[in-house]
């Protein structure tokens, strides 16, 4: 099991008590997930789908690796690992 670092976006501080980054352990991405709802409930509902699986608009880097490019929330961990959680922005210029 491996312990990492995980960067909150500012919106979802509220659930972190306005920590910008937190620890969580798990062996892949999927486990992370469950180690961070269980620590800072509500977490999960705002970046995963019902099913479980991530929602488009939010996006999760594995040591700046896209993870939908490696295995996706199966992607393994080892300590020292850092996660970053990037919601999506949309917009630009008309």
């Amino acid at each position: 099991m491996a312990e990492v670092k995980v960067r909150i976006p500012t919106p979802l501080r509220k659930i972190t008590n306005d920590q910008e980054e937190v620890s969580a352990t798990g062996v892949n991405i999927k486990e992370i997930i469950e180690n961070l709802e269980a620590n800072y409930t509500g977490l999960k509902e705002r970046i995963c789908e019902d099913d479980g699986s991530l929602r488009r608009f939010v996006n999760i880097y594995l040591n700046d690796e896209d993870i939908r490019f490696a295995d996706n929330l199966e992607s393994s961990l080892k300590d020292g690992d850092e996660l970053s959680i990037i919601p999506a922005i949309a917009g630009g210029a008309r």
